[in-house]
């Protein structure tokens, strides 16, 4: 049987859920490498509805992060309250807004952000039990605030700004191009920028890709 990655989603679309090419990149990756995923996502209700072809705020509509999630997941998903690391081998935490939105609150409250209870116990779990976490594009943001007290090195590529809000939360900022990862070797972390810097989907992929061959080895 084939390593099993838990996929914490936080609903469907960029703006104001999971980055879909993300998503999709990493799902492939796993798949490709023989991993059985477990896709999951708090059920609550997303920070607010984006139309995604205006990038206004649809002030009228209201969403659900399960809900959405499970169209990226093709129904095959879980609540995360109901996902323990005893059920999963690893776990990885796409990007996108909705990782800073409805997973956590850092697009509003920077470094003073609060994680989705659910979301932080699995993180936490997860790295209690030694196994490898995985985290692209603004994802690392949330590790940051979950493990900032373990001194954790991720990466979100260059942001300065983002950059300075990871320190200030503990974690220890590492530089990084879109097309490659960094990994902290003794807390079994492993990040990449992905759409923080990729200008193209191919670009993102690269990067993503080997977060995921280095997620699998790490197990």
């Amino acid at each position: 049987m084939g390593k099993k990655i838990g996929v914490v989603l936080s609903g469907c679309g960029v703006y104001d859920g999971a980055e879909i090419h993300e998503s999709v990149i990493t799902l492939l990756a796993l798949d490709r490498h023989g991993a059985e995923v477990v896709i999951c996502a708090p059920d609550v209700p997303q920070m607010h509805v984006v139309n995604h072809l205006s990038g206004e705020v649809a002030e009228r509509e209201h969403r659900n992060v399960l809900v959405e999630s499970a169209r990226i997941a093709r129904g095959a998903i879980k609540d995360v309250a109901q996902v323990s690391a005893s059920d999963i081998d690893g776990l990885m935490l796409p990007g996108g807004f909705g990782a800073a939105k409805n997973l956590c609150d850092f697009a509003v409250k920077g470094a003073d952000c609060e994680v989705n209870a659910d979301v932080a116990r699995l993180v936490r779990e997860t790295y209690q039990q030694a196994k490898p976490i995985a985290a692209v594009c603004i994802a690392p943001a949330l590790l940051a605030r979950v493990l900032g007290a373990e001194a954790a090195q991720v990466t979100i590529g260059n942001d300065a700004d983002t950059a300075a809000a990871i320190e200030k939360m503990g974690a220890l900022h590492v530089g990084c191009p879109v097309d490659e990862f960094v990994v902290d070797q003794q807390r079994k972390l492993i990040t990449s920028p992905a759409y923080m810097l990729a200008g193209t989907i191919s670009a993102a992929a690269e990067g993503i890709e080997k977060t995921v061959e280095q997620l699998l080895a790490m197990i």
